[in-house]
């Protein structure tokens, strides 16, 4: 079992940056594979980013790609996202997963977080 505890979200102007944490407990964090995940009023939720329970392999979603930063510390129970250039499409809820299979380009959630709040204005 792990459970999950976003934090970091908020609002920012369009080219800041936030830093969101996903803070974890339970046994199975340091084998499983992490990611996250966004969901934007009236859309469906998508995928943002993965990576490994090494920390060795991430995998992002096109829309992301260059101005994300996904990383972990298995010695915090912690992964991370960093989002630079921020764009008001980038606005949605952040969802934290988990997924006990170690899967990065097949990342398939076991576990989620509550979610964090980002709201980018222009």
């Amino acid at each position: 079992q792990v459970q999950l505890v976003e934090s970091g979200g908020g609002l920012v102007q369009a080219g800041g940056s936030l830093r969101l944490s996903c803070a974890a407990s339970g046994r199975t964090f340091s084998s499983s594979s992490m990611g996250w995940f966004r969901q934007a009023p009236g859309k469906e939720r998508e995928f943002v980013a993965a990576i490994s329970w090494s920390g060795g392999s991430t995998y992002y979603a096109d829309s992301v790609k260059g101005r994300f930063t996904i990383s972990r510390d298995n010695a915090k129970n912690t992964v991370y996202l960093q989002m630079n250039s921020l764009k008001p499409e980038d606005t949605a809820a952040y969802y934290c997963a988990a997924d006990r299979t170690g899967g990065i380009v097949t990342f398939s959630p076991d576990y989620w977080g509550q979610g964090t709040q980002v709201n980018v204005s222009s």
